[in-house]
């Protein structure tokens, strides 16, 4: 293929890791990235970088279960796990939901507050019926790739919009020391000698590598698998032929690095150093939150820089609460196998995850609600081993990564004989499972998170002073 065919062949596979790098700019990482610059300026720039190094690894591993298997995160638990186990993972997984959905809904809130004066109990509401409305337009399941893409189109348009806001945030901060801001992507040991930069950097890693994000990775490759099998071979079955496999592959994985470290981690490290400038050896640093940086940011550079930041805060929380339903639907119906129409789906998971946010907002209040965020974001590092341990098991099977040769078998590809029958076909396997380099290095990342997240609450329960 020369080089142009290539590149119109990849801009067909633009979208879905746009969508999973929403789920790593939510108004979650506004909070943490916040702190993390008021308090500790840019010395925390490189936890932004190596989680999104993180995500990625765990991303592709997402993409290649949900294209080889046909199945995503959920169906594979569902399918080959014990059954009580499952019902750990699906709690923990609605758990992480609630969770990520607090930080969308009170983003999104305060965001509407600001640019509206919408009190914060109608913000929350409003939040809503904007994402169901929206969603009722993604039908992944009726096979129609041009409404997927649609669907991807819009969420593009909300992230290029926060992409700008921060582009032009970026321009209207003074950085007098860009040499101090390079540092900071070098590993630091500011978060073994400070507890509080532990809290807060594991309140990054969780706001970064989602476990919502990991069911949702592996579902939305699906589509794609789809079209190739229903344009080649008029019908789409639930595992995808290996020509489907082989077509779409390695272009989901170079989509979705690219989206991933050309949006998520720029737009992570932005947040970080536009509070870092802003913020930083101000009083009362420690205790920022959303409404602080909004506030300064309109003090000490314009009210323009102030009204930017509330507008990327409005569409990140726009478009990942939109995310954080489909993964909601995505997990009760992989692990419950719900048949129900998909607006009572929608409507259902949307009523689980937001009515805790709602009450929080009821009984705390905006300051109230803006402390417990960052704790939110940990709760999601505590719960993501929980979820990414099937993930890095099913990829490391060969017996569930392993592909028949005959699922390539189509009326252009191979027509049996008389006197040949499918049995007598090479019945060989081609494995996908992970290499020897890809398990050592996704188990050594859950290692990691693991050990970080037993190092803080063992610190914390030895009377530490870690702020929640």
């Amino acid at each position: 293929m020369s080089a142009i065919e290539v590149l119109g062949k990849f801009a067909k596979f633009i979208g879905p890791g746009i969508l999973i790098s929403v789920a790593y700019m939510d108004p979650g990482n506004y909070s943490t990235s916040v702190s993390g610059g008021a308090q500790f300026r840019y010395q925390l720039l490189f936890v932004v970088f190596i989680s999104n190094i993180f995500a990625v690894v765990l991303q592709c591993l997402c993409v290649k279960l949900g294209t080889i298997t046909g199945r995503d995160l959920a169906e594979n638990c569902r399918r080959h796990l014990p059954h009580k186990l499952n019902v750990v993972i699906f709690v923990f997984a609605e758990l992480a939901i609630i969770a990520t959905d607090l930080a969308e809904v009170v983003g999104t809130a305060v965001a509407l507050r600001i640019l509206f004066k919408i009190p914060l109990l109608w913000g929350v509401a409003i939040t809503i019926l904007d994402v169901l409305a929206i969603l009722v337009f993604y039908k992944p399941g009726a096979h129609s790739l041009k409404q997927v893409r649609l669907f991807e189109m819009f969420v593009t348009t909300l992230v290029a919009a926060t992409v700008v806001c921060f582009i032009l945030e970026l321009f209207k901060v003074s950085i007098p020391n860009k040499l101090e801001l390079f540092k900071g992507y070098f590993p630091s040991t500011i978060i073994l000698e400070d507890n509080q930069a532990m809290y807060i950097s594991l309140g990054i890693l969780g706001a970064t590598v989602m476990p919502h994000s990991l069911f949702l990775g592996s579902s939305i490759v699906k589509p794609r698998l789809h079209d190739y099998d229903l344009k080649q071979y008029g019908k789409v079955n639930l595992k995808p032929s290996l020509a489907a496999i082989k077509y779409t592959l390695n272009y989901s994985y170079a989509e979705l690095i690219i989206s991933l470290f050309l949006i998520a981690t720029f737009v992570n490290s932005a947040i970080l150093i536009v509070a870092a400038a802003t913020l930083h050896g101000q009083p009362d640093a420690a205790d920022a939150d959303l409404t602080s940086i909004f506030q300064l940011l309109s003090h000490y550079i314009s009210p323009a820089a102030g009204l930017i930041f509330a507008l990327a805060m409005l569409f990140s929380g726009q478009s990942a609460g939109v995310i954080c339903t489909m993964a909601g639907q995505i997990v009760s119906e992989g692990f419950l196998k719900w048949t129900l129409k998909p607006w009572i789906t929608r409507l259902t998971t949307r009523l689980i995850a937001i009515v805790p946010c709602f009450f929080v907002a009821a009984a705390l209040g905006e300051k109230g609600v803006s402390s417990i965020l960052n704790l939110s974001q940990v709760v999601l590092s505590l719960i993501l081993p929980i979820v990414s341990a099937p993930l890095i098991y099913f990829t490391c099977n060969s017996k569930i990564m392993s592909v028949d040769e005959s699922r390539q078998l189509g009326p252009e590809e191979y027509e049996p004989s008389e006197t040949t029958t499918l049995t007598t076909r090479s019945i060989n396997k081609i494995n996908y499972a992970n290499s020897r380099w890809l398990a050592v290095t996704s188990i050594l990342i859950w290692i990691i998170i693991s050990g970080l997240n037993c190092y803080l609450v063992i610190a914390y329960l030895s009377g530490a002073d870690v702020h929640f």
